[in-house]
């Protein structure tokens, strides 16, 4: 099968081995896929990956031995492949396994290529009619509603977002709909913009510059995918509030945490989130991912496309697998 292929650095190949499934494991055939920072992280040096990258995708389940009623249908999945008898497993904390493989990210090929394999317990249905272009969202919308399994955010709430990235763009349409008193803090005007038609306050911060002027938070969900923004959102929360982590990236974080210890801040690391809760949201229109969507390549151009979300301020790149439609009348 064709794949993008990270080794020592990233390459495109013809002739990579279609996987197998092993027992209570599908074959899925990936119809999209995303790439996000954690991808152009993993070039970086990010888990020490090696293999087939990506983790955000919809697909059709080709084969499904033992399950042959998902054959078929097209599906999203969870990315955390447990062993399920572990005590973490039986303890329903499966996304922690500590045998865990994470599909494109650690021990698993991912979806950045025709073909990948999840345990049939890790798939969800997509709602028919739903376009690919909305369900390929699903596992980072269920990334930004997991702050609302870990947190619990009140209407009346002052709550920041720093960071107005893709992950960012999400979690403040989830933390949106608490009604709380929202306020997305970024370097990127235009992509501010997107939220502020939908009624949410921005503050456009240059780079370089000190955030002035905002009351100190409950709240505080750091998403901009930089070192540096652990100790820029620290400074914006309260004492006794929370301070919500989303940002993963290759290398050490230099943080100063005597006065988090004094301030008694409470630290939520804040990775995958539920897929349902997440595919309830997209069916109803709840959040608009459409307006993240900055460009879409054909899988063969997936090294242009990588070249392309790698960009200072990109928004979502996509990557589709089906073939383009042929012409009326062409033969």
């Amino acid at each position: 099968m064709r794949a993008l292929l990270l080794d020592e650095e990233l390459h495109f190949v013809e002739d990579y081995p279609t996987p197998s499934p092993p027992p209570g494991e599908a074959l899925i055939r990936v119809e999209m896929a995303g790439i996000c920072n954690t991808d152009l992280e993993l070039v970086q040096g990010y888990m020490h990956f090696r293999g087939v990258p990506g983790h955000e995708f919809v697909g059709v389940v080709e084969h499904a031995p033992g399950a042959e009623a998902w054959e078929g249908q097209r599906v999203v999945g969870d990315i955390n492949a447990a062993c399920g008898v572990c005590a973490t497993c039986r303890a329903g904390r499966h996304t922690h396994c500590p045998h865990r493989t994470t599909l494109g990210i650690n021990g698993r090929d991912g979806a950045l290529a025709e073909y990948l394999t999840l345990p049939v317990a890790n798939l969800y249905a997509v709602p028919e009619g739903m376009p690919d272009e909305v369900a390929v969202f699903t596992e980072p919308l269920a990334a930004a509603c997991e702050i609302l399994e870990q947190v619990h955010v009140r209407p009346t709430d002052r709550v920041i977002v720093l960071g107005d990235g893709k992950l960012g763009l999400l979690c403040a349409q989830v933390l949106a709909l608490t009604g709380c008193e929202l306020t997305v803090i970024g370097r990127h005007a235009e992509k501010l913009d997107i939220l502020a038609r939908m009624g949410v306050a921005t503050l456009h911060v240059e780079r370089g510059a000190t955030v002035k002027g905002l009351p100190l938070a409950d709240v505080v969900v750091e998403a901009t995918g930089h070192p540096d923004g652990y100790a820029t959102s620290r400074a914006l929360v309260r004492p006794r509030g929370t301070l919500v982590l989303k940002s993963t990236y290759h290398g050490a974080l230099e943080a100063a945490l005597t006065m988090a210890v004094v301030d008694e801040i409470t630290l939520v690391g804040s990775r995958c989130g539920p897929l349902p809760a997440a595919l309830r949201l997209l069916e109803r229109s709840a959040v608009d991912v459409t307006a993240l969507i900055e460009a879409r390549y054909p899988f063969d151009a997936v090294l242009t496309a990588f070249a392309h979300a790698g960009r200072r301020g990109a928004l979502k790149v996509l990557v589709d697998f089906t073939p383009p439609a042929r012409p009326a009348g062409a033969s």
